[in-house]
């Protein structure tokens, strides 16, 4: 099932108080950016972070693993994102240690 409108609308709200959220249309799902930087997957309304230690520091023991589709790696997925404050400061931590995207290559001059 593809995820809806309203739910990424819900996420960019709860999660523009980090920073700048932008959304990124991935094989009929989302790819989700904080700032520039890919911290997330949105598929089927489910909102799955990357793993990070700063991010298994503050989820601890308890935080659930989820897998966006078949043949994925782990993700951290979530029961609520109502907390606010606190999610936005776990996608800050996160954000800290994810590296920016590879800049694209050019493409070449066909003759």
């Amino acid at each position: 099932m593809p995820c809806s409108p309203d739910f990424i609308e819900y996420l960019i709200e709860q999660f523009s108080p980090a920073g700048t959220i932008t959304t990124v249309r991935m094989f009929g799902e989302y790819g989700l950016y904080l700032d520039g930087k890919i911290i997330g997957l949105v598929c089927d309304n489910q909102f799955f972070l990357k793993k990070t230690q700063a991010a298994a520091n503050m989820l601890g023991e308890n935080a659930l693993i989820g897998y966006p589709y078949t043949g994925s790696r782990g993700m951290y997925v979530f029961d609520s994102l109502d907390d606010q404050d606190f999610v936005c400061s776990l996608l800050r931590a996160s954000w800290e240690e994810l590296p920016f995207p590879k800049p694209k290559k050019p493409r070449g001059r066909k003759a």
